[in-house]
Protein backbone atom coordinates (compact mmCIF):
# COMPACT_ATOMS: atom_id res chain seq x y z
CA UNK A 1 0.00 0.00 0.00
CA UNK A 2 2.97 2.22 0.64
CA UNK A 3 4.69 1.70 -2.43
CA UNK A 4 1.00 2.06 -4.10
CA UNK A 5 0.74 5.62 -2.50
CA UNK A 6 4.24 6.81 -3.43
CA UNK A 7 3.58 5.71 -6.93
CA UNK A 8 0.17 7.82 -7.20
CA UNK A 9 1.88 10.84 -5.15
CA UNK A 10 4.28 11.07 -7.64
CA UNK A 11 1.72 10.70 -10.91
CA UNK A 12 -0.46 13.31 -9.22
CA UNK A 13 2.60 15.42 -9.15
CA UNK A 14 3.48 15.01 -12.61
CA UNK A 15 -0.59 15.44 -13.38
CA UNK A 16 0.26 19.02 -11.37
CA UNK A 17 2.94 20.00 -13.43
CA UNK A 18 1.65 19.06 -16.94
CA UNK A 19 -1.54 21.00 -15.83
CA UNK A 20 0.44 24.30 -14.51
CA UNK A 21 2.60 24.27 -18.10
CA UNK A 22 -0.90 23.74 -20.21
CA UNK A 23 -2.62 26.32 -18.40
CA UNK A 24 0.65 28.64 -18.22
CA UNK A 25 0.93 28.64 -22.59
CA UNK A 26 -2.82 28.57 -23.02
CA UNK A 27 -3.39 31.67 -21.03
CA UNK A 28 -0.41 33.88 -21.78
CA UNK A 29 -0.66 32.11 -25.96
CA UNK A 30 -5.09 32.55 -26.22
CA UNK A 31 -4.82 36.36 -25.45
CA UNK A 32 -2.68 39.02 -24.37
CA UNK A 33 -2.67 39.69 -20.76
CA UNK A 34 -1.75 42.93 -21.49
CA UNK A 35 -4.60 44.15 -23.27
CA UNK A 36 -6.98 42.45 -20.33
CA UNK A 37 -5.12 44.94 -17.90
CA UNK A 38 -4.75 48.35 -20.29
CA UNK A 39 -8.16 47.79 -21.88
CA UNK A 40 -9.01 47.33 -25.37
CA UNK A 41 -8.99 51.21 -25.96
CA UNK A 42 -5.21 50.84 -24.74
CA UNK A 43 -2.90 52.37 -27.64
CA UNK A 44 0.06 50.70 -28.85
CA UNK A 45 2.61 53.10 -26.28
CA UNK A 46 0.00 51.90 -23.43
CA UNK A 47 0.66 47.97 -23.91
CA UNK A 48 4.53 48.42 -24.43
CA UNK A 49 3.99 50.03 -20.64
CA UNK A 50 2.21 47.71 -18.97
CA UNK A 51 3.94 44.53 -20.58
CA UNK A 52 7.19 46.22 -19.05
CA UNK A 53 5.74 46.94 -15.72
CA UNK A 54 4.01 43.52 -14.97
CA UNK A 55 7.22 41.53 -17.02
CA UNK A 56 4.65 40.35 -19.42
CA UNK A 57 8.07 41.43 -21.98
CA UNK A 58 10.19 38.43 -20.72
CA UNK A 59 10.83 34.86 -22.56
CA UNK A 60 7.84 32.59 -21.50
CA UNK A 61 9.75 30.01 -19.69
CA UNK A 62 11.60 32.59 -17.73
CA UNK A 63 7.86 34.04 -16.55
CA UNK A 64 6.95 30.36 -16.01
CA UNK A 65 9.99 29.24 -13.70
CA UNK A 66 8.85 32.35 -11.97
CA UNK A 67 5.41 31.44 -11.65
CA UNK A 68 6.31 27.47 -10.23
CA UNK A 69 8.94 29.08 -7.90
CA UNK A 70 6.33 31.59 -6.71
CA UNK A 71 4.03 29.07 -6.44
CA UNK A 72 6.05 26.56 -4.56
CA UNK A 73 6.28 29.60 -1.60
CA UNK A 74 2.73 29.77 -1.84
CA UNK A 75 2.54 32.63 -4.25
CA UNK A 76 -0.26 32.30 -6.60
CA UNK A 77 0.75 35.87 -7.85
CA UNK A 78 -1.66 39.26 -7.78
CA UNK A 79 -4.53 40.08 -9.20
CA UNK A 80 -3.98 42.13 -12.28
CA UNK A 81 -7.71 43.73 -11.67
CA UNK A 82 -7.87 43.73 -7.89
CA UNK A 83 -4.96 44.38 -6.93
CA UNK A 84 -5.20 41.60 -4.34
CA UNK A 85 -3.75 38.53 -4.02
CA UNK A 86 -5.21 35.58 -5.51
CA UNK A 87 -4.62 33.24 -3.22
CA UNK A 88 -6.98 35.52 -0.56
CA UNK A 89 -9.60 36.22 -3.38
CA UNK A 90 -9.58 32.09 -3.99
CA UNK A 91 -9.98 30.86 0.22
CA UNK A 92 -12.88 33.98 0.59
CA UNK A 93 -15.25 32.55 -2.26
CA UNK A 94 -14.08 28.71 -1.56
CA UNK A 95 -16.75 27.45 1.23
CA UNK A 96 -19.36 28.69 -0.87
CA UNK A 97 -18.18 26.33 -3.85
CA UNK A 98 -17.57 23.60 -1.44
CA UNK A 99 -21.45 23.58 0.25
CA UNK A 100 -22.35 23.70 -3.50
CA UNK A 101 -20.88 20.85 -4.36
CA UNK A 102 -21.34 18.86 -1.03
CA UNK A 103 -25.00 19.68 -1.16
CA UNK A 104 -25.38 18.68 -5.02
CA UNK A 105 -23.43 15.24 -4.31
CA UNK A 106 -25.77 14.35 -1.09
CA UNK A 107 -28.45 15.18 -3.43
CA UNK A 108 -27.39 12.96 -6.32
CA UNK A 109 -26.36 9.82 -3.83
CA UNK A 110 -29.94 10.54 -1.99
CA UNK A 111 -31.85 9.72 -5.57
CA UNK A 112 -29.22 7.77 -6.54
CA UNK A 113 -28.69 5.03 -4.26
CA UNK A 114 -32.31 3.76 -3.41
CA UNK A 115 -33.42 4.09 -7.03
CA UNK A 116 -30.34 2.25 -8.29
CA UNK A 117 -31.47 -0.56 -5.62
CA UNK A 118 -34.92 -0.70 -6.33
CA UNK A 119 -34.07 -1.13 -10.34
CA UNK A 120 -31.42 -3.89 -9.36
CA UNK A 121 -34.17 -5.88 -6.98
CA UNK A 122 -36.93 -5.26 -9.79
CA UNK A 123 -35.64 -5.20 -13.17
CA UNK A 124 -37.44 -5.22 -16.35
CA UNK A 125 -40.40 -3.67 -14.23
CA UNK A 126 -41.95 -0.20 -14.28
CA UNK A 127 -39.86 0.73 -11.22
CA UNK A 128 -36.64 -0.32 -13.01
CA UNK A 129 -38.17 1.63 -16.51
CA UNK A 130 -39.18 4.66 -14.56
CA UNK A 131 -36.06 5.10 -13.17
CA UNK A 132 -33.84 4.71 -16.88
CA UNK A 133 -36.46 7.38 -17.92
CA UNK A 134 -35.22 9.57 -14.98
CA UNK A 135 -31.66 9.14 -15.25
CA UNK A 136 -31.79 9.56 -19.01
CA UNK A 137 -33.82 12.94 -18.48
CA UNK A 138 -31.74 13.96 -15.68
CA UNK A 139 -28.10 13.46 -18.02
CA UNK A 140 -29.73 14.87 -21.26
CA UNK A 141 -31.20 18.30 -19.99
CA UNK A 142 -27.71 20.89 -19.94
CA UNK A 143 -27.04 22.94 -16.94
CA UNK A 144 -27.52 26.07 -17.81
CA UNK A 145 -31.05 24.87 -19.36
CA UNK A 146 -32.34 23.49 -15.65
CA UNK A 147 -31.13 26.18 -14.22
CA UNK A 148 -32.88 28.84 -15.66
CA UNK A 149 -36.09 26.30 -15.74
CA UNK A 150 -35.86 26.00 -12.22
CA UNK A 151 -35.43 29.85 -11.78
CA UNK A 152 -38.34 30.59 -14.02
CA UNK A 153 -40.45 27.93 -11.76
CA UNK A 154 -39.71 28.33 -7.97
CA UNK A 155 -37.99 31.96 -8.36
CA UNK A 156 -40.42 34.04 -10.76
CA UNK A 157 -43.49 32.17 -11.02
CA UNK A 158 -43.77 30.70 -7.06
CA UNK A 159 -41.57 32.64 -5.51
CA UNK A 160 -40.59 30.21 -3.17
CA UNK A 161 -36.82 30.10 -3.38
CA UNK A 162 -34.07 32.69 -3.84
CA UNK A 163 -32.43 33.03 -8.03
CA UNK A 164 -29.24 34.83 -6.63
CA UNK A 165 -27.18 35.29 -4.05
CA UNK A 166 -25.25 33.34 -1.45
CA UNK A 167 -26.37 34.38 1.94
CA UNK A 168 -28.69 31.31 3.38
CA UNK A 169 -28.93 27.91 2.97
CA UNK A 170 -32.13 28.51 1.09
CA UNK A 171 -30.23 30.19 -1.77
CA UNK A 172 -28.05 27.00 -2.36
CA UNK A 173 -31.31 24.66 -2.76
CA UNK A 174 -31.86 25.36 -6.64
CA UNK A 175 -27.92 25.38 -7.55
CA UNK A 176 -28.26 22.32 -6.02
CA UNK A 177 -30.78 20.31 -7.74
CA UNK A 178 -29.43 21.57 -10.69
CA UNK A 179 -26.34 20.44 -10.11
CA UNK A 180 -26.88 17.18 -8.69
CA UNK A 181 -29.67 16.29 -11.08
CA UNK A 182 -26.85 16.12 -13.84
CA UNK A 183 -24.65 14.18 -11.71
CA UNK A 184 -27.39 11.65 -10.21
CA UNK A 185 -27.78 9.45 -13.54
CA UNK A 186 -24.21 7.64 -14.01
CA UNK A 187 -24.23 6.88 -10.17
CA UNK A 188 -27.71 5.37 -10.26
CA UNK A 189 -26.99 3.42 -13.11
CA UNK A 190 -23.56 2.19 -11.58
CA UNK A 191 -25.47 1.42 -8.09
CA UNK A 192 -27.93 -0.87 -10.75
CA UNK A 193 -25.18 -2.68 -12.41
CA UNK A 194 -23.22 -3.58 -9.37
CA UNK A 195 -26.18 -4.86 -7.34
CA UNK A 196 -27.29 -6.80 -10.61
CA UNK A 197 -23.71 -8.33 -10.44
CA UNK A 198 -23.76 -8.97 -6.60
CA UNK A 199 -27.66 -10.06 -6.13
CA UNK A 200 -26.37 -13.01 -8.91
CA UNK A 201 -22.87 -13.83 -7.12
CA UNK A 202 -22.82 -16.81 -5.44
CA UNK A 203 -22.16 -16.18 -1.95
CA UNK A 204 -25.24 -14.18 -1.87
CA UNK A 205 -27.24 -17.27 -3.42
CA UNK A 206 -25.66 -19.40 -0.31
CA UNK A 207 -26.87 -16.93 1.89
CA UNK A 208 -30.28 -16.47 0.61
CA UNK A 209 -30.64 -20.37 0.89
CA UNK A 210 -29.64 -20.47 4.40
CA UNK A 211 -32.67 -17.93 4.76
CA UNK A 212 -31.38 -14.67 5.70
CA UNK A 213 -33.70 -12.09 5.24
CA UNK A 214 -33.91 -10.32 2.16
CA UNK A 215 -33.61 -6.78 3.86
CA UNK A 216 -30.37 -7.75 5.58
CA UNK A 217 -29.22 -9.85 2.35
CA UNK A 218 -29.83 -6.66 0.35
CA UNK A 219 -28.97 -3.91 2.40
CA UNK A 220 -26.09 -5.98 4.62
CA UNK A 221 -24.08 -8.17 1.72
CA UNK A 222 -25.03 -6.84 -1.25
CA UNK A 223 -24.59 -3.22 -1.02
CA UNK A 224 -21.30 -3.32 0.47
CA UNK A 225 -19.78 -4.62 -2.66
CA UNK A 226 -22.17 -3.00 -4.96
CA UNK A 227 -21.09 0.62 -3.38
CA UNK A 228 -17.05 0.59 -4.43
CA UNK A 229 -16.91 1.47 -7.59
CA UNK A 230 -19.40 3.95 -6.88
CA UNK A 231 -16.93 5.66 -4.16
CA UNK A 232 -14.78 6.66 -7.54
CA UNK A 233 -17.66 7.49 -9.44
CA UNK A 234 -18.44 9.65 -6.45
CA UNK A 235 -15.29 11.27 -6.21
CA UNK A 236 -15.06 11.88 -10.20
CA UNK A 237 -18.14 13.55 -10.38
CA UNK A 238 -17.23 15.84 -6.95
CA UNK A 239 -14.51 16.98 -8.90
CA UNK A 240 -16.35 17.66 -12.02
CA UNK A 241 -19.23 19.64 -9.86
CA UNK A 242 -16.35 22.05 -9.08
CA UNK A 243 -15.67 22.73 -13.05
CA UNK A 244 -19.19 22.42 -13.61
CA UNK A 245 -20.02 24.76 -10.78
CA UNK A 246 -18.56 28.09 -12.97
CA UNK A 247 -21.66 27.61 -15.33
CA UNK A 248 -24.01 27.10 -12.20
CA UNK A 249 -22.92 30.22 -9.98
CA UNK A 250 -23.14 32.32 -12.66
CA UNK A 251 -26.48 31.38 -13.46
CA UNK A 252 -27.50 31.62 -9.78
CA UNK A 253 -25.15 34.71 -8.83
CA UNK A 254 -23.44 32.81 -6.27
CA UNK A 255 -20.32 34.17 -4.88
CA UNK A 256 -18.38 31.12 -5.30
CA UNK A 257 -14.90 30.10 -6.85
CA UNK A 258 -16.51 28.98 -10.03
CA UNK A 259 -18.65 32.76 -10.60
CA UNK A 260 -14.83 34.10 -9.75
CA UNK A 261 -13.04 32.18 -12.39
CA UNK A 262 -16.66 33.68 -14.83
CA UNK A 263 -15.58 37.15 -14.02
CA UNK A 264 -12.12 36.41 -14.21
CA UNK A 265 -12.19 35.13 -17.93
CA UNK A 266 -14.25 37.82 -19.10
CA UNK A 267 -11.50 40.33 -17.90
CA UNK A 268 -8.95 38.26 -19.05
CA UNK A 269 -7.18 38.19 -15.43
CA UNK A 270 -5.13 35.54 -16.00
CA UNK A 271 -3.36 35.50 -12.41
CA UNK A 272 -7.02 34.70 -11.16
CA UNK A 273 -7.43 32.11 -13.86
CA UNK A 274 -4.40 29.94 -13.34
CA UNK A 275 -4.81 29.79 -10.24
CA UNK A 276 -7.92 28.62 -9.99
CA UNK A 277 -7.71 26.23 -12.79
CA UNK A 278 -4.32 24.46 -10.82
CA UNK A 279 -6.54 24.73 -7.62
CA UNK A 280 -9.72 22.32 -9.26
CA UNK A 281 -6.70 20.36 -10.58
CA UNK A 282 -5.68 19.94 -7.28
CA UNK A 283 -8.78 18.89 -5.49
CA UNK A 284 -9.63 16.66 -8.45
CA UNK A 285 -6.66 14.36 -8.21
CA UNK A 286 -6.57 14.56 -4.44
CA UNK A 287 -10.46 13.21 -4.37
CA UNK A 288 -9.02 10.40 -6.46
CA UNK A 289 -6.31 9.48 -4.68
CA UNK A 290 -8.86 9.41 -1.70
CA UNK A 291 -11.19 7.13 -3.58
CA UNK A 292 -8.73 4.51 -4.14
CA UNK A 293 -7.57 4.33 -0.36
CA UNK A 294 -11.25 4.15 0.74
CA UNK A 295 -11.54 1.37 -1.44
CA UNK A 296 -8.67 -0.26 -0.65
CA UNK A 297 -9.60 -0.33 3.45
CA UNK A 298 -12.75 -1.46 2.13
CA UNK A 299 -11.85 -4.28 0.12
CA UNK A 300 -8.68 -6.38 1.47
CA UNK A 301 -8.50 -7.92 -2.08
CA UNK A 302 -7.91 -4.51 -3.98
CA UNK A 303 -4.96 -4.14 -1.00
CA UNK A 304 -3.43 -7.36 -1.70
CA UNK A 305 -3.02 -6.66 -5.37
CA UNK A 306 -1.66 -2.92 -5.08
CA UNK A 307 1.44 -3.99 -3.30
Amino acid sequence: MLTYLMRRATMAAVVMVIVSVICFVLSNVASDPAVGIAGAQATDADLAVVRQTYGLDRPLPVRYAEYIGNLLQGDFGTSYLAKRPVLEMILERLPVTALLAFLSMALALAIALPLGCAAALWPNTLVDRLSQVLAVTGQAIPNFWAGLLLIVVFGVQLRWLPISGSDTLAHFVLPAITLGTFAMPPLMRLIRAGMIEVLASDYIRTARAMGIRPFALTFKYALKNAVLPVISLAAVQLGFMLGGSIVVESIFALNGVGYLAWQSMSRSDMPVIQAIVLLISMIYIVLTLAADLLNGIMDPRLRGARK
